[in-house]
């Protein structure tokens, strides 16, 4: 699957959709729209900014802001939405994980994707040819042509580890959102994002923005478009492909790991939201050589 969109195009990713499958190579640009949904995918995916101010994502509970001129590159099957933009063009890609696992990049790069931290280049590492490189990635990666979209991955893998070596550790956050309902549900998603892995209720991440449980679902539903729950179970399935991928635990062991009550109750929530197995998630993957 493949598809470019012109400078023209005002799509964004398609807000609803939440599967865990790879949207294939991908590579268009537009004006951002703000996502009703957290959204997902089996992909790396490279975004640029390059007229007006800021998007903000809420990305594994973290708010990351990618302003202009900046490159950002994270691993999309980590819960993340778009909560606020002034940006009126900015470039996206999408490349397959396996791809981007075939890549080999460095050991400390590579684990700092997969732990849901996204790489955010600022502005003084920005390059004269990014704007026009993003949209001929584009073009090469829906042409067809084998060995143009070999360039375009080659350039691209390039580009990447240049964001990787300008990135700081911890990218800041200077974006104001406004609404103290988005600052409360800010609060909550960083409490699943920081505790998924243990015993979490409602209750308890109503309490980190001191509201009411009742009160605390209603306004992160209307933030974020789902349920706590929901939420919670996204990011605990996105630490267990990564253990599947990154380590050999056994299978009980990461249902653990990922915050996973029992191993039924994994199980049937990897085969229901990622369409196949632990185990078979784990032997597709294998090839790569990360596990």
């Amino acid at each position: 699957m493949s598809a470019v969109f012109t400078d023209r195009s005002e799509k964004f990713v398609d807000s609803q959709v939440v599967g865990m499958e790879s949207s294939g190579f991908l590579g268009w640009g537009g004006r951002p729209t703000l996502m009703d949904i957290p959204h997902q995918h089996d992909d790396l995916e490279v975004n640029l900014v390059t007229e007006g101010g800021s998007m903000l994502y809420l990305f594994g509970g973290i708010p990351v802001e990618v302003g202009p001129g900046s490159v950002a590159a994270f691993w999309a099957a980590v819960p993340h939405q778009l909560v606020a933009n002034s940006v009126t063009q900015a470039h996206w890609i999408q490349v397959p994980f396996t791809t981007f696992l075939g890549w080999g990049l460095p050991a400390n790069v590579l684990g700092r994707l997969l732990s849901g931290v996204p790489l955010v280049a600022p502005p003084s590492a920005a390059m004269a040819s990014d704007a026009a490189a993003f949209a001929q990635w584009a073009t090469d990666l829906a042409s067809g042509n084998a060995e143009l979209r070999r360039i375009a991955l080659l350039e691209l893998e390039a580009r990447v580890r240049r964001v990787a070596l300008a990135a700081p550790r911890d990218p800041g956050v200077s974006f104001n959102v406004g609404d103290p309902v988005v600052h409360h549900v800010i609060a909550m998603v960083r409490r699943i994002a920081q505790r998924f892995h243990e015993p979490l209720t409602v209750a308890d991440v109503a309490d980190t923005a001191r509201l009411h449980p009742n009160y605390a679902m209603t306004q992160f539903r209307k933030v974020m478009g789902t349920t706590i729950v929901d939420y919670l179970t996204r990011c605990r399935l996105a630490e267990a492909r990564r253990l599947l991928i990154t380590t050999a635990l056994p299978i009980g062991d990461i249902a653990s790991a990922s915050g996973f009550s029992s191993v039924s109750r994994f199980y049937t929530a990897f085969s229901s939201r990622c369409g196949t197995p632990p185990a078979k998630y784990r032997r597709d993957h294998r090839h790569t050589g990360v596990a």
